[in-house]
């Protein structure tokens, strides 16, 4: 299981910032456990958007955001709700709001922030990958984690030494930030390019001592 949380609402707002209309997703799968993006978070969450004054062009939730087949013929029904809005809030991991971005030409934001919980988790089989580093990125680099697309984990851009598209460390690897980079030209938000993104606080991808008495650890312990 991947535990997520929501983002500070004014964080959620400052990504809508510009955008009348959102169409919002949601995942039945660890997102509903976590209680962060289930059903009843999607329904909350319409309300307080409209509230905000933004249009809600269509809400639901997938069992697994994080399968791409899946997202892309759940959504197909709802295929004119999708187009009719300006963005995708996706409440859920980091693994499926970059499978979301991958499977929509919609501009998606990140509702929600990754717990690291030590150790690795069952993920399904695809090119995204998450390292649970506690405060999401994808928002300003059009979905495509730069942790984990990128060889150096950088944060702000390339390093420089790719060739034809490809990693300098391992030449069988595309760029991570070559391939974030296209992806904002698709979706007309390279501007994105141009925010600074302070050093990420790297004590959030340690578990939370306070994690260690919940039912979400998973260690045994013995008295």
């Amino acid at each position: 299981m991947i535990v997520s949380t929501q983002k500070p609402w004014e964080e959620i707002l400052g990504y809508l910032e510009g955008e009348s209309s959102i169409f919002i997703l949601g995942c039945n799968g660890c997102a509903e456990a976590s209680g962060s993006g289930g059903p009843a978070q999607v329904v909350e969450m319409q309300q307080k958007l409209e509230e905000a004054g933004k249009k809600i062009t269509g809400a639901m939730t997938i069992d697994f955001l994080c399968q791409k087949a899946l997202v892309k013929s759940r959504l197909r029904p709802r295929t004119e709700q999708v187009t009719a809005a300006d963005s995708i809030l996706v409440m859920t991991c980091g693994l499926g709001v970059q499978a979301v971005a991958a499977s929509v030409n919609k501009v998606c934001h990140p509702a929600c922030d990754t717990v690291n919980m030590g150790g690795s988790r069952g993920e399904w089989k695809g090119d995204e990958r998450c390292l649970e580093c506690g405060e999401c990125l994808l928002d300003y680099t059009g979905g495509i984690c730069p942790l984990t697309a990128c060889t150096k984990s950088l944060i702000n851009g390339a390093c420089g030494g790719a060739s034809h598209g490809k990693c300098e460390l391992d030449p069988d690897k595309d760029c991570g930030w070559e391939l974030i980079y296209e992806r904002l030209k698709q979706k007309n938000q390279l501007d994105k390019l141009r925010t600074f993104i302070p050093p990420k606080s790297w004590d959030k991808m340690r578990p939370n001592p306070k994690m260690h008495s919940t039912a979400l650890w998973a260690l045994e312990k013995r008295g």
